[in-house]
């Protein structure tokens, strides 16, 4: 049971991303030079949707749930750092902290390979 109140709050985290992501993308097509802001919108809207597959793929069990629950997870906290450090840079001329946005990158692709063991184990735990 604990594990649905975790895919419910995954499941809102994806719609904050999805909806900032097409925010991001609006505000980019209205605004000169907001080049920052398209990678920033492209990041919230693939990974939203990642977090809601996963989410499914865990729920059926295809996934073990741990695995799927830490990758899901970190596509949320990862788009955050990578789509925040852009969305910093732009519109306050400054980053998050140094190395934000590759933090984020590369938190993005752990994030995938864990979906990917995930997978691989067994569907119990």
């Amino acid at each position: 049971m604990r594990e649905f109140a975790l895919f419910r709050i995954l499941v809102i985290l994806a719609g904050f991303m999805g909806a900032d992501g097409v925010i991001l993308a609006a505000v980019a097509a209205h605004q000169s030079d907001a080049a920052r802001l398209l990678p920033a919108s492209s990041m919230l809207l693939f990974h939203a949707t990642a977090v809601l597959a996963t989410v499914a793929l865990t729920e059926r069990g295809i996934v073990s749930v741990k695995g799927g629950l830490a990758a899901a997870f970190g596509f949320v906290v990862a788009s955050a750092l990578f789509a925040g450090d852009l969305c910093a840079r732009h519109f306050a001329g400054h980053s998050l902290f140094p190395f934000a946005a590759p933090t984020g990158g590369t938190l993005l692709i752990a994030s995938w390979v864990v979906l990917v063991i995930a997978a691989t184990w067994p569907r119990g735990n």
